[in-house]
């Protein structure tokens, strides 16, 4: 098993049961005490425990603010082994550009800062998750910032973005269908988006398992315009397969 599903399942244990232990998860996830005491502190430095004597408890993460909060505190455990495999993404002494949504608050959290990385944003929570980080050069993309995601749109996001050009483009969206490619709730940020897959010489999308065969409103791209998809082991086969019939490659941590 690998370290991000035992961080998923230790803490789908820790909300079903309202604690675990050590020894437990240990026998359980067939791993030695050590392994689950570094993997309680990983995941009590992601704000998904909090340690206790010989064991720990579920806390939810603290957000950024309601409207991300509403979403942030949903699948959140999916959504960080989500943000963990996108590391494997990460160009050295390259240029990325985080897209605004939770997912990608994740990944912006947990970056690596010896990559020697240029990162790129529209997101305010991505931004203050890497201002004050070493080793990475922010650029944050003006616009006018819609009150629910945090999220500059607009014609100055739309100029900005059509200045850069990067390695790879981290990007959330709503729904994923064969039919209707990427959406997303709401149009402005939809286009922004879109967008953001054209300033990138490779996309990147990470979507948990709830998004696959959901429709919003703001159409972003069709499922090609990406290169990989990165889920999470719960996603529905069936659906997978209908996306990766339209070009697009999908992973999750432990897929061979």
């Amino acid at each position: 098993m690998y370290a991000p599903e035992r961080h998923l399942r230790i803490v789908e244990e820790a909300r079903q049961h309202g604690r675990v232990d050590v020894k437990d998860l240990a026998e359980l996830l067939e791993v030695t005490p050590e392994t689950i005491r570094r993997d309680l502190t990983s995941l009590e430095r992601r704000g998904l425990v909090r340690r206790a004597h010989g064991g720990a408890i579920p806390v939810e993460r603290i957000t950024f603010h309601p409207g991300v909060g509403d979403r942030g505190g949903m699948n959140t455990a999916e959504k960080m082994v989500i943000a963990q495999a996108a590391l494997d993404e990460i160009p050295e002494n390259g240029s990325i550009i985080i897209d605004a949504g939770t997912s990608t608050i994740l990944l912006a959290q947990i970056l690596p800062a010896d990559r020697g990385l240029t990162v790129v944003t529209h997101s305010l929570p991505v931004a203050m998750a890497v201002a004050s980080r070493p080793g990475i050069d922010l650029h944050l993309l003006g616009g006018s910032v819609r009150r629910d995601s945090l999220a500059g749109v607009g014609t100055w996001t739309h100029q900005l973005v059509g200045m850069v050009s990067v390695d790879a483009a981290f990007l959330s969206v709503g729904g994923i269908t064969p039919e209707r490619g990427l959406t997303t709730h709401n149009i402005a940020e939809a286009a922004v988006k879109s967008a953001l897959i054209k300033a990138a010489r490779r996309s990147i999308l990470l979507a948990d398992h709830t998004k696959f065969g959901r429709e919003e409103f703001g159409r972003v791209a069709p499922i090609a315009a990406i290169d990989t998809i990165i889920t999470d082991p719960a996603v529905n086969l069936d659906l997978v397969r209908e996306v990766e019939g339209a070009g697009t490659e999908v992973f999750w941590p432990g897929r061979s």
